[in-house]
């Protein structure tokens, strides 16, 4: 047997990603083995490394995948395995998360063992819903208290007579079956019918939704509009300050979820803007990037050989500059030797990419064709002049044809393959059969033709079908058109192929899907 490894009970927060801790997030990072619940962000789980364990052990109303006495001791038995383990629980785990049960088991057993807090749900999603449960005027306490028992045993466990006179905010943790009876309770042992009440389903998520009565109305309100759990309970005078304070869903993407296909390495601008507009993201990299394959390199170590001889160099993405400069440092080159060339870069992005290494590049504008070229440099393209073209092995070979028939001599390198990911997405799957993926965002025709692959490869019958529900978002008119000869209904193209045109484009199409379920 292993020698015994460690377990680490993380809270995860209470549904956005974000809100895990930093030190949760480094215990996801070297975790062997993750067990998560319900509510645990399950885009927490990319954060894993590569090749962990991750064991569903979720309850539902009414169907429990394992018993806690089985989790606990899976716990028990995967870190007696020499596994380091990351049990993940929604919001806090010493909040009605049973960590003491856990936690018990590996002390008898000799494991080493940490609790790791996280943002409790009882705080944080009121928060989202712009209710403060303390407020200096109104509310100096604050009671958590859990509404999952049966009837009979919340009668056991609650005091009703002093629970309702004590001061302040009441919240019920996952007691959206007992509403009836929670404001019953609350009225006959002394709270007037009118005191208002706020239910929070599925908070700080895409799906947030809030539900505002009065303990008189409330469950009425909830029949009506089938109002379903998870939900968080807020009784008292703090939730009338949601009409003044509430600020997430007043964000121009807030309640969409957007799917990120771009590989890891770039993804994080686009992730960082859409999460900075109120949008939440799952990322799903169909791509990565790598160096060439030995054939390449060494045709692309013989293309830089003599740099000084080419008079333009032509980038037309991010990734053709970061590995042009790999190249070069690989070879020993020094950028110098270019001093008498001409470098151009295609759209804002490339030109900043160069800017970071000291260069200020000519710019060509993004969605440009050969029209757009000779308007930029019609005079300047000469005969017989020498261009480096440094581009991926899928880059349109379009560019080099232009140049070619125009007289010009290219060198056609290659810096980097665009190569498909090989990861499988289980909760991926989840999320697209519940329709919990509302927009999918390409910036390639590679992620298009990766993305349809990759759910193939993962048993979806029908990937385009699978996508249909979602919004295709395309970062410029090739993408679009990938996508659309797959099959795919494009809902949005940037007008420009970059990433902030993108972002515009999505807060266009959110806006409209705002206008139309008015």
């Amino acid at each position: 047997m292993a020698g015994a490894g460690k377990v680490y009970l993380v809270g995860a927060g209470p549904g956005d990603a974000r809100l895990i801790t930093l030190k949760g997030l480094e215990c996801l990072e070297k975790a062997d083995a993750v067990v998560y619940d319900r509510l645990a962000n399950p885009s927490l789980l990319t954060r894993a490394k590569r090749g962990a364990e991750k064991i569903y052990v979720g309850k539902t109303v009414n169907r429990h995948t394992m018993k806690q006495e089985e989790i606990n001791q899976l716990l028990v038995d995967l870190a007696l395995s020499g596994k380091i383990v990351v049990r993940l629980k929604g919001g806090d785990p010493t909040i009605f998360g049973r960590v003491g049960e856990e936690a018990g088991l590996l002390r008898q057993h000799r494991i080493p063992y940490e609790i790791v807090p996280g943002i409790t749900a009882a705080i944080a999603v009121p928060a989202y819903a712009g209710i403060p449960v303390t407020h200096r005027d109104i509310a100096s306490s604050l009671s958590i208290i859990t509404g999952h028992e049966s009837q009979d045993k919340l009668d056991l466990s609650i005091d009703w007579a002093k629970l309702t006179q004590a001061t302040g905010t009441l919240v019920f943790m996952m007691g959206l079956a007992k509403i009836g009876h929670i404001s019953a309770q609350l009225i006959n042992h002394g709270r007037p019918p009118e005191t208002p009440v706020a239910l929070i389903r599925w908070g700080t998520r895409a799906e947030q939704a809030v539900l505002i009565g009065t303990l008189e109305d409330i469950e009425q309100k909830v029949l009506a509009a089938k109002f379903e759990s998870p939900a968080v309970i807020v009784v008292g005078e703090a939730v009338r300050q949601r009409e003044l304070l509430k600020w997430a869903e007043d964000m121009p993407l807030f309640g969409a979820r957007f799917l990120v296909t771009r590989s890891r390495s770039q993804a994080s601008e686009l992730v960082k803007q859409i999460e900075e507009l109120g949008g939440e993201t799952y990322e799903f990299p169909v791509i990565e990037t790598v160096m060439p394959n030995p054939e390449y390199l060494h045709a692309t170590a013989k293309d830089l050989e003599d740099l000084e001889q080419y008079d333009w160099v032509f980038f037309t993405s991010v990734n053709g500059v970061e590995y042009f400069f790999r190249h070069l440092d690989r070879l020993g080159k020094d950028i110098r030797a270019l001093h008498a060339a001409r470098i151009a870069a295609v759209g804002p992005a490339t030109k900043e990419a160069l800017r970071r290494y000291g260069i200020a590049a000519e710019e060509l504008p993004g969605h440009f064709q050969a029209e757009g070229l000779f308007e930029a440099f019609d005079q300047q393209l000469l005969a017989g002049q020498k261009v480096l073209l440094a581009r991926g092995n899928l880059a349109r070979s379009w560019l080099a044809e232009v140049l070619q028939n125009r007289g010009l001599n290219v060198t056609d390198a290659v810096m980097y393959e665009t190569v498909p990911t090989a990861d499988e997405d289980d909760e991926l799957l989840k999320l697209l059969e519940q329709g919990g993926i509302h927009a999918v965002t390409f910036t390639s025709s590679s992620t298009v033709t990766n993305l349809l692959s990759a759910l193939s490869r993962m048993g979806v019958p029908d990937p385009v079908q699978a996508l249909a529900g979602a919004a295709i978002c395309c970062i410029g008119p090739v993408t679009a058109k990938t996508a659309a000869q797959a099959g795919l209904n494009v809902a949005v193209t940037a007008e420009e192929s970059t990433i902030p045109s993108l972002v515009t484009g999505l807060c266009a199409w959110k806006q409209a899907q705002n206008l139309y379920n008015r």
